[in-house]
């Protein structure tokens, strides 16, 4: 369970997640003083917030063991599972080499790169291809893209829209003799009302719309991608508690994992790179990387 849906006042759960808690597990291991310090609350209010935690934490405990039990899948089906899975081609036949067929549903894909190298671009193109229909090898699906520097361009989603269109009626042409029956009916327009937009303005924010996502692709499942252009930027400008950061970031690269899985869609997250220097030479690297195993790839210029 998440914290936005633990029973308790809207600025105690304001208080966990801007404190980095945005799940029960979060909460397992700390006790009421260091809990009522971080939020700045008594502790009286700390211990009460760890027994609605503790009571919801039991109480989804025993219904997972029951849906543990009763959904047990076998490596077979996985593997199969793995090889059925559609991928959303990037539109570079090197980088969807690079990640393996394109970009996967039900992973988080991390891909960083240098200020101008196309990170923005990229992500609008992810957002306008996953809207191929299915006779074209696309998945059919819509997006949502989160952007949290500002970066977003409607007049170049407009444009990759129009170019993603002749494409594919380039290839219904050279497929099909009678391509005027089998005109592609898609309009630049509609692949941009088909993109979900967010403009995230602080850390907070990003938080609360990660743990909403839930709910907005409970009632929209033909989404099929989620782009967050970046998932650092303001994590590197308004943090200073370092291992605070890292557990944010965890638990927010966590989510998107469920939530890849659960819906079968695809995550994409672009990154900043920084200069790191090891074994004394200098490397570029993703920006504050999360624990977690992500496939990430670094996009270096020419």
């Amino acid at each position: 369970m998440e914290i936005w849906r633990l029973p308790i006042s809207a600025s105690q759960r304001g208080k966990l997640i801007s404190a980095g808690y945005t799940s029960l597990s979060s909460l397992s291991s700390i006790s009421s003083s260091d809990l009522a310090r971080e939020l700045k609350v008594s502790e009286s209010e700390a211990m009460n917030i760890l027994k609605v935690a503790s009571h919801s934490r039991g109480s989804e405990t025993s219904n997972a063991s029951c849906s543990i039990v009763e959904g047990a899948q076998s490596a077979w089906d996985m593997l199969h599972d793995e090889e059925s899975l559609m991928h959303i081609t990037t539109s570079s036949a090197d980088l969807d080499n690079i990640l393996g067929g394109g970009i996967h549903c039900k992973e988080v894909t991390e891909i960083g790169g240098v200020p101008g190298i196309g990170k923005t671009q990229l992500g609008i193109q992810v957002a306008v291809n996953v809207q191929i229909p299915n006779d074209f090898g696309g998945l059919g699906g819509k997006a949502i893209y989160i952007d949290t520097e500002g970066s977003f361009m409607v007049e170049r989603a407009f444009q990759i829209a129009e170019a993603c269109i002749e494409d594919m009626s380039e290839y219904n042409r050279f497929l099909r003799k009678d391509f005027q029956e089998c005109k592609i009916k898609m309009l630049p327009q509609d692949i941009l009302e088909n993109i979900f937009y967010f403009r995230i303005c602080s850390y907070t924010e990003q938080i609360a719309l990660i743990n909403y996502l839930d709910k907005f692709l409970s009632e929209h499942k033909d989404v099929k991608v989620i782009v967050v252009d970046s998932v650092t930027f303001h994590f590197r400008q308004d943090f200073d508690d370092m291992a605070l950061r890292t557990r944010v970031l965890s638990g927010m690269a966590l989510k998107l994992m469920n939530l890849a899985k659960r819906f079968s869609l695809a995550v994409v997250l672009l990154n900043q790179v920084t200069t790191k220097h090891t074994e004394a030479s200098f490397q570029l690297a993703l920006a504050l990387v999360t624990v977690l195993d992500l496939c990430s790839v670094t996009m270096l210029s020419r």
